[in-house]
């Protein structure tokens, strides 16, 4: 197979134009094509007035050698790279014989839940563990908690329970990380499989939504019980038990995992234990750290979450082919270097969709986006936020180099956020205009934030550290440069954006083991090793992977 790239056409080409476009590329006539399959298809829109399709495909020809040295040096024109996922590692048919060797994964989200299907279809039978509810459950139960239906429920809300914090989101599917094995592609194979739109195999950025996520949740926890895993909801891990190594020369770590205690007192007896938590999993870290597991601080992000309508931002990105049928709503992508050396940027951006609120924590207000599948709400919206930098850290630190001083910074600002909106988990809100001027806001405009259980209007300015304020008031003309109405003086800021990503890392070796726990592999989000869906199922099957030749090794000397 070739590959071929940079493939242009029309938004309104016809279907045979895509091998058209093929056979001028390669200069064969049709008798030489085979067949083509399309592996990515995006969208360059630099200029409005000829809005593009870019695509990918891999092409089946006759004298595929021949072509290829005809095209030497083409870099659009290569060998189509094998994207086939491979097992590194097989379960003996009778395994396990003995108890402590059978894997537990801790946690349902993304990373947990490919972690437990990798092992699962490579025999390993896991037991995955999860604080929260179902998804159907956990679903009910959250979007009742916004409408004011049903108390906070600490163990089960849009951080925990089946399917992660991604579940109440856009459903993202891309990433930034280097994946030069094509895990990313395992993963969308599987999401597929699971009940998730084909399309997210070609799309450049792909996105399932909240709704057809709950979907794609239920299948892939179907598919691990068919091989033999169980998952057990609500089920809260209180303490990893660890035995101290006295002769650890073998390993050069102190700390042996031996099981896990469960919140109803019960115990789990296991050498293996992939902890895939999620990044809101405060009171896990503070177990870690208690029990003797080494963490460490990992720079992060706080800001606020801006809605516009997404008319406005349709317009800026399409300009004349705004509602053309083969764009949908658009999104954005934006960066400001402030003058006081901080970095504000967009992160995940929702557009048609809804500001939710994800708290983890009584008496704490937390925001974030979501997105349907259909992106048919009426305002986009987007966390704006600002890198934190250590001396903002400073006075929550217990000690110099502190792990989690950066966990004590977030319910911080979460508790101003909830005491500034009133209490009843209230988001505290803004205008635009008012937020540049540095009033409080005592009207709404144009804008009609979509947060529940609802707003109240302040002063933000007197929420976040000064540094990011003044951050935030130099991005917000910047970026209107470049999204024409950006600084629409009605845009509704609603706070406190906090989990942008996980505060602490736990950090392993290159075998993804603790540094100082044999039998713990840290992965995913919560473990500071991935930053979305996508990303979080790559780690959950690297460490999968690894967990499995430990395995191996194991029952081999059992």
């Amino acid at each position: 197979m070739l590959r071929l790239s940079e493939l242009k056409l029309p938004l309104d080409h016809s279907p045979e134009a895509i091998e058209a476009v093929i056979l001028k590329r390669l200069r064969i006539p049709p008798s030489q094509l085979i067949n083509h399959r399309l592996v990515k298809r995006s969208i360059d829109a630099r200029r409005h007035e000829r809005i593009q399709f870019i695509y990918s495909a891999d092409v089946k020809v006759r004298g595929e050698a021949a072509l290829l040295k005809r095209h030497a040096g083409n870099q659009k024109i290569r060998k189509a790279p094998d994207t086939r996922y491979y097992p590194v590692a097989q379960a003996p048919t009778d395994f396990p014989q003995v108890e402590t060797q059978r894997p537990v994964v801790v946690g349902a989200g993304p990373c947990g839940y490919f972690a437990a299907l990798l092992l699962a279809q490579m025999g390993f039978k896991p037991l995955l563990l999860e604080r929260g509810q179902s998804i159907k459950k956990r679903t009910l139960e959250t979007f009742a908690f916004w409408r004011g239906q049903r108390p906070f429920n600490p163990d089960s809300n849009a951080q925990f329970g089946e399917g992660g914090a991604g579940t109440f989101s856009d459903g993202k599917l891309y990433s930034q990380v280097s994946d030069p094995e094509h895990y990313g592609r395992k993963v969308l194979e599987e999401l597929v499989a699971s009940g998730a739109n084909p399309e997210i195999l070609t799309v450049h950025r792909p996105h399932i939504g909240t709704y057809k996520l709950a979907t794609v949740v239920r299948g892939m926890r179907a598919r691990i019980e068919e091989l033999g895993g169980e998952i057990r909801f609500e089920t809260r891990v209180d303490e990893l038990l660890l035995r101290r190594d006295l002769d650890h020369s073998r390993t050069g770590k102190p700390l042996q995992v031996v099981g896990l205690k469960l919140a109803d007192g019960s115990t789990i007896s296991s050498r293996h234990v992939l902890f895939a938590l999620g990044h809101s999993a405060r009171d896990s870290f503070a177990m870690l750290e208690r029990v003797g597991v080494k963490l460490e601080a990992k720079p992060f992000s706080v800001g606020l979450r801006i809605e516009h309508p997404q008319p406005l931002i349709d317009r800026a990105r399409w300009g004349p082919m705004v509602g053309h049928p083969q764009l949908g709503h658009a999104e954005y992508k934006l960066v400001h270097h402030a003058r006081n050396g901080r970095s504000v940027y967009s992160f995940c951006m929702c557009p048609g969709g809804v500001v939710v609120g994800a708290t983890s924590q009584a008496d704490c207000v937390v925001t974030n986006g979501m997105s349907q599948h259909t992106r048919n709400e009426r305002n986009a919206n987007s966390a704006l936020v600002v890198n934190l930098e250590h001396q903002d850290l400073c006075s929550y630190e217990r000690w110099p180099g502190d792990p989690l001083a950066g966990v004590a910074l977030q319910r911080d600002l979460e508790r101003r956020a909830f005491q500034l909106g009133g209490g009843g988990y209230c988001a505290p809100a803004q205008r635009q205009e008012d937020f540049q001027a540095g009033r409080p806001t005592t009207c709404l405009g144009e804008v009609i934030p979509s947060y529940l259980p609802g707003i109240t209007l302040v002063d933000l300015n007197q929420m976040l550290p000064a540094p990011l304020i003044e951050a935030l008031r130099e991005a917000l003309p910047a970026f209107a440069r470049r999204l024409p109405g950006y600084e629409h003086p009605d845009a509704v800021l609603t706070g406190v954006e906090t989990r942008t990503s996980s505060p602490v890392r736990i950090p392993r070796d290159n075998s993804f083991e603790s540094l100082n726990t044999t039998g713990l592999i840290p992965a995913g989000e919560g473990a500071g090793y991935a930053g979305g869906i996508l990303s979080a199922g790559i780690d959950g099957i690297r460490a999968a992977e690894a967990l499995a030749k430990q395995l191996v090794v194991a029952q081999s000397s059992a």
